[in-house]
């Protein structure tokens, strides 16, 4: 069983990444959860530790009070650390429920120009039953604002398309592959 303390010890990434970018336009970076492990601290501004989905959610409510201009990046690791690796679906669907019933809460404290995006970082199935590696479906991205209008944003070419539009919203050129959605 993973302990709640566990670190990550990741590589630098070998190219500017859509934290730089934010970072170096002055916008805060904020990392919850293993966010700044994942990405070597690099790009990141500031940064919390989680012991898992209950918690993330806790300092994600914490931040969205707190008045700052830039990106709060939260990972949410029970999907994947206790439940898709481990196939339990049912453990899977409650923290599904969980988050769900967090979210209208979560909605009620974006203010009016904030966006909100969930997605997955790779596929990690909790009933794929060939391993318990990661599955290799598309992953889902969901994107909420209070003006943004709904519309369906189809299959992306590539996962790059969710920080172009980070960058995009904040006015700021990306320096990599990928396409804004706003």
């Amino acid at each position: 069983m993973r302990t709640p303390r566990r670190h990550d010890f990741s590589l630098k990434p070998p190219a500017p990444t859509m934290l730089d970018a934010l970072k170096a336009a002055g916008k805060s970076v904020i990392a919850v959860g293993k966010i700044y492990d994942i990405f070597a601290g690099q790009g990141i501004t500031e940064h919390v530790y989680t012991s898992g989905n209950a918690e993330g959610i806790a300092k994600t409510c914490l931040y969205l009070d707190t008045d700052f201009e830039g990106l709060c990046f939260i990972n949410l690791v029970d999907y994947d650390m206790l439940y898709g690796h481990r196939n339990d679906i049912d453990g899977y669907a409650a923290a599904l429920t969980a988050f769900d019933e967090k979210l209208p809460e979560i909605m009620a404290k974006m203010r009016e120009d904030d966006l909100l995006m969930i997605t997955a970082d790779h596929g990690c199935d909790p009933g794929y039953t060939v391993s318990t590696d990661h599955s290799r479906e598309y992953t889902p991205f969901l994107l909420y604002g209070k003006k943004a209008a709904p519309k369906n944003l189809g299959t992306r070419e590539t996962f790059a398309d969710i920080g172009a539009t980070v960058l995009q919203y904040f006015g700021i050129r990306p320096d990599f592959d990928g396409t804004g959605m706003l």
